[in-house]
């Protein structure tokens, strides 16, 4: 990260860590078979949680985990969105960036490049978030409009609408949030952000979508998590698979 920021700022020319990797251990059956698999929301389990966000939710809260449900985008992404990002006609948005704050000092924030080439992206998303998007940019031009110069228009989507008006909201704030409407739902609290991508991936398996599609959405080049979720919620439609099959022949005697 390091070194792409410091390309960025042309304080050099070539990136040395572009071509380096981390060899990584074969794993064996064994161990495959025991890895435990990352915690995430069944469907109905998803829609309660948002309806939980929508009823019960602080400013920003019913939008910022819609969002992150149905995209699957990760929480630095999220927050590093800013409006120029969506496609309001064409219903996509459009992942460049990604927030860096390790102070958690809202003022210090820094924007920088995506984890790998794969993270920039495209993504197609559903009518309810666009709505939902327009909606809360209404209430955000009342925002500013009525602010004027106190407040920090750097076009971001998830902006604060108190005290430093207009920076980006911090990624602490997007977990404490979720942990108190988890509780309020009385659902899993050790779930984050970051649960709902693995939520995404386990819903677009269960929705039939091909672990290639949902790769390319989540803009993974590779990742085992991904896959095992994956695997883990395709094991019954195999199973369909094999008794359809078995069926057909039967059907032939």
């Amino acid at each position: 990260m390091i070194f792409r920021k410091a390309l960025e700022m042309e304080l050099i020319k070539k990136d040395p860590t572009e071509f380096a990797y981390v060899k990584k251990d074969k794993k064996t059956i064994e161990q495959l078979e025991e890895e435990e698999l990352p915690k995430y929301l069944e469907k109905e389990e998803l829609a309660l949680f948002l309806k939980t966000a929508k009823e019960r939710g602080l400013e920003h809260d019913y939008l910022m985990y819609l969002v992150l449900s149905y995209t699957g985008i990760r929480v630095g992404e999220l927050v590093a969105l800013k409006w120029k990002d969506v496609d309001f006609v064409n219903h996509t948005i459009s992942i460049t960036k990604t927030y860096y704050n390790p102070k958690n000092n809202a003022q210090e924030y820094q924007l920088v490049t995506p984890k790998t080439r794969k993270s920039r992206r495209k993504i197609i998303v559903d009518e309810d978030v666009i709505h939902t998007l327009k909606e809360h940019k209404k209430v955000q031009e009342g925002v500013i409009n009525r602010l004027g110069d106190a407040y920090y228009n750097q076009d971001f989507i998830f902006a604060k609408m108190e005290r430093h008006y207009g920076y980006p909201i911090v990624i602490k704030n997007a977990r404490d949030r979720m942990k108190r409407l988890l509780a309020i739902a009385g659902l899993n609290q050790d779930l984050t952000p970051h649960s709902l991508r693995h939520t995404h991936t386990s819903l677009l398996a269960e929705a039939r979508v091909s672990l290639e599609q949902i790769m390319d959405r989540l803009g993974h080049t590779d990742d085992q998590i991904t896959k095992n979720v994956y695997l883990h919620v395709t094991q019954d439609m195999k199973k369909e698979a094999s008794q359809k099959f078995a069926e057909l022949m039967r059907s032939l005697r």
